[in-house]
């Protein structure tokens, strides 16, 4: 573990206190998590006090279901299918509305002292999920932050100009959430007739993946 590194995490604990509610250093990089309340005002003293001048990425993640993929396994799969093909239209409501679902990645680049910070923040809602917008930290989060938003609903306090970037005006949902259909809700074309673009419900089925199986040689075949 380089030494840099650890000097990274003590020196962030001793700037923040007990803004940083998690923090931990896996393959070399540093991860801290803060909390939402706290978070625009610790991300500002990143900046001028410990030099992270660049927010190289951020983004948006769905921890539903995390670890319970059954694509590797070494007897059948739970359910038969594969995550992929999981209904979650017959999920309860609660079952969808966990605690810590979504998160939004920070990573920072200090280029003064050549060292990165991954920086998770967990919004307190599942159902409205909110955040204080970094933009005025660093300006480049503008579109970052849009993107998050279309793709995962996720809503940034303060943001002057939140609306869809990837997808068009009229769609319906948030394509990267894991309880969003993998066909969709709509298909378009272009009708020759009416001479524009036309949204029909999709004619798509959702294909039936099986999971694959691994399974121990049989000592006969060794």
């Amino acid at each position: 573990m380089k030494q840099s590194v650890l000097n990274l995490q003590n020196n962030i604990a001793e700037a923040l206190g007990v803004d940083v509610i998690a923090s931990g250093i896996s393959f070399d990089e540093l991860t801290i998590e803060l909390s939402p309340a706290s978070a625009l005002a610790s991300f500002q003293i990143l900046k001028d006090s410990l030099g992270f001048d660049q927010l190289m990425d951020l983004c948006g993640v769905d921890y539903l279901d995390f670890g319970q993929a059954n694509w590797e396994t070494m007897t059948a799969a739970n359910q038969g299918f594969s995550r992929g093909v999981f209904d979650f239209e017959e999920e309860s409501s609660d079952a969808l509305d966990i605690e810590r679902r979504f998160a939004v990645v920070y990573h920072l680049l200090s280029v003064e002292h050549n060292l990165r910070v991954r920086v998770k923040v967990y919004p307190e809602s599942t159902s409205m999920p909110i955040v204080d917008s970094v933009i005025d930290v660093w300006s480049c989060a503008n579109w970052f932050e849009r993107e998050a938003f279309d793709l995962f609903g996720i809503l940034f306090k303060g943001h002057p100009d939140l609306r869809r970037i990837l997808t068009d005006y009229g769609f319906i949902g948030h394509p990267l959430r894991k309880d969003f259909p993998l066909t969709g809700h709509v298909e378009m074309r272009y009708d020759v007739d009416k001479g524009r673009v036309v949204y029909e419900p999709v004619t798509i089925e959702n294909r039936v993946n099986v999971p694959r199986v691994i399974r121990k040689p049989s000592p006969e075949n060794v």
